[in-house]
């Protein structure tokens, strides 16, 4: 049996835009959690396959193009919806679960996608609807960081729909489908694709705008964005090359920064590039292990990544505070205990850690890059793994619930406790996902789109992972010290359009300003000058007259210029009147048939 009337994209999307309309709170809370459900179900009974065709422009659209790649994500995505909006129940804000709604709609627009054209505008919707998740946090910081994110989302969709319209001009086709990497066109839809993957150097936005979202906001933003543009890389450009060389700059790079954040939810946003990076790598690599490693590490990063931004917005909610070296001695391992087991968790899990799912998933992308013999980029990615245990697994905890201040004082933070039920509920339930897919990895194995040969819990992976963790944590607590959390700020590549953009925003507030000033000043003085002549047209050419002496008048002769000012007043303050104006009809008659004599002179005899 198969259900193709309604899109899962649509459900979303007219979900949320229903959601103002209700006025009983109790009633949007029951919507807000039916419409993921809803979903679900609707997944469940697609058969693979194509649905929701239309003709548009001599082209076919598809909304629904059903495969075991597609429903992997599909289902994902409506899995952290449900959930996310678990967390978010006691938001009072309309806006902000419509904007969630629509960008998750968007998102699953984008997985289900047949075609270029349909793509880009659910790609779009993405973007747009995302960036409310930014500003209602409604600061200065946010409004600023929204706007960046933006406006590079805003750069990214440009190349997308140049590439698409050249591709489509070059292959006479918009099916979405592998993409040769072979001209323009198909380059500029790869780089539209890379900039919502934040690729280096292309990946400031992500750093910069997530730690400045909402609380529950910052949910949905870390697994749909990055995670739908790893899928539309292994949809169009698995095997590409290019791949493989920057998912391990990315895994090295992200790394790096999350170790020496101090920012909590910025210190996490680094390492969503980071293990991007191991999925891109998987792309690249393009064999059927390292795409199923790519597509599982997608799913299970979806859920550990959000249950740790769950937490981490736990602490900001209760506590105000969103950095390291801010909750130095407040000892809040003692007031939420629950909260620091729930990160705990999805720390170890991203660390993978036997019997979480991380275990089950991102080691087969560093096997299958071990099966082709890229020992630079084996070494890269294992670089990454020790920097992922070191700073989410070891310094992000270790710093936020036991780190003490350097003069040993305590700081004291009051009516600190573990935040609302449905928080701790919706991290509740990530944990327990966590755990499952990593005990019993078949639930995960069996939806990814190739049939899984990879043996997880064998002596040499448990033994490897487990000497990797060891070691790690025996260097982080022998370097503790310096390790601390420092109040420092970190420069990226944002700092190239950051700087001239501040430089333009002067150069528009000032000088263009004033230029812009002058020019309407000198207009409205002329505007004024012809509205005062308007009003009586004959006076016109003698208006014009006196003003013309009156500048050839020498700036001595005040006298003069005094006089002629007088006669030019005059002249302007002269009302029409038509009494006296009027021209006798004996002219207008002579005119016209003086006109028409010359005329019929020119027809008939020339």
């Amino acid at each position: 049996m198969t259900i193709n009337a309604i899109p899962p994209a649509f459900i979303f999307i007219a979900g949320g835009l229903l959601l103002p309309f209700l006025k009983v709170r109790r009633f949007k809370q029951m919507l807000q959690l039916l419409i993921p459900v809803i979903a679900f179900i609707d997944l469940l009974y697609m058969g693979q396959g194509t649905y929701w065709t239309c003709h548009f422009l001599g082209y076919e659209l598809v909304l629904g193009r059903v495969d075991k790649l597609s429903l992997c994500f599909g289902y994902a995505f409506v899995i952290i919806a449900f959930i996310g909006m678990v967390y978010a129940l006691h938001v009072k804000e309309d806006g902000q679960h419509v904007a969630a709604f629509l960008y998750i709609g968007s998102t699953l627009g984008v997985v289900f996608a047949g075609d270029l054209f349909t793509l880009y505008v659910f790609w779009e919707i993405m973007a747009v609807a995302s960036v409310f998740l930014i500003w209602y946090r409604k600061d200065r910081k946010a409004l600023d960081a929204g706007f960046r994110y933006i406006m590079v989302h805003i750069f990214g969709g440009c190349c997308l729909l140049a590439g698409i319209i050249i591709h489509i001009a070059d292959t006479g086709s918009i099916y979405f489908n592998l993409i040769d990497l072979n001209g323009p066109g198909s380059k500029l839809i790869l780089l539209g694709f890379i900039i919502n993957a934040a690729v280096p150097p292309f990946h400031a936005w992500l750093s910069d705008a997530y730690p400045e979202g909402t609380i529950t906001g910052s949910i949905f933003l870390a697994a749909f964005t990055t995670k739908s543009a790893v899928y539309v890389l292994l949809r169009g450009f698995p095997g590409a090359e290019v791949l493989i060389w920057l998912g391990a700059i990315m895994a090295v790079y992200g790394v790096v920064f999350a170790v020496i954040e101090n920012d909590m939810r910025r210190l996490l946003s680094y390492h969503i590039i980071s293990q991007v990076g191991y999925m891109v790598a998987g792309v690249g690599l393009g064999t059927e292990l390292a795409i199923n490693g790519a597509a599982a590490l997608a799913i299970t990063n979806i859920l550990y990544k959000s249950l740790m931004f769950m937490a981490v917005g736990a602490i900001i909610y209760e506590t105000g505070k969103r950095r390291l070296s801010d909750l130095r001695g407040c000892d809040l391992y003692r007031k939420m205990p629950i909260t620091l087991v729930m990160y705990m968790i999805g720390g170890l899990a991203i660390s993978a850690v036997p019997l979480l799912n991380g275990f089950v998933s991102k080691p087969m992308v560093v096997a299958a890059v071990g099966l082709e013999h890229r020992a630079i980029i084996h070494l890269m990615l294992h670089l990454a793994s020790i920097g992922t245990f070191l700073s989410v697994g070891l310094k992000l905890p270790y710093g936020a619930w036991f780190g003490k201040r350097p003069d040993g004082k305590k700081e004291e933070i009051k009516d600190v406790k573990e935040p609302p039920l449905n928080m701790l509920i919706a991290m509740g339930l990530i944990a327990f996902a966590c755990i499952l897919t990593g005990i019993c990895p078949h639930i995960l194995y069996r939806i990814l789109p190739f049939d899984v040969n990879y043996l997880p819990y064998t002596a040499h992976h448990v033994i490897g992972a487990v000497q990797l963790l060891l070691m790690t944590a025996a260097a982080f607590w022998f370097y503790i010290d310096k390790l601390g959390p420092k109040p420092v700020i970190t420069v990226d590549t944002d700092w190239f359009y950051r700087i001239p953009g501040r430089l333009f925003l002067s150069f528009c507030n000032k000088p263009l300003n004033k230029f812009r000033s002058d020019v309407q000043g000198l207009f409205s003085k002329e505007r004024a000058f012809v509205a005062s002549l308007s009003k009586n047209p004959f006076t016109i050419p003698a208006v014009l007259a006196e003003s013309m002496k009156l500048k050839m008048t020498s700036a001595g002769n005040h006298e003069r210029k005094e006089e002629i000012s007088g006669r030019l007043n005059k002249l302007k303050s002269i009302a029409y009147n038509e009494n006296r104006y009027r021209i006798s009809i004996g002219w207008s008659v002579m005119v016209c048939i003086g006109f028409v004599s010359v005329f019929a002179f020119i027809f008939f005899y020339l």
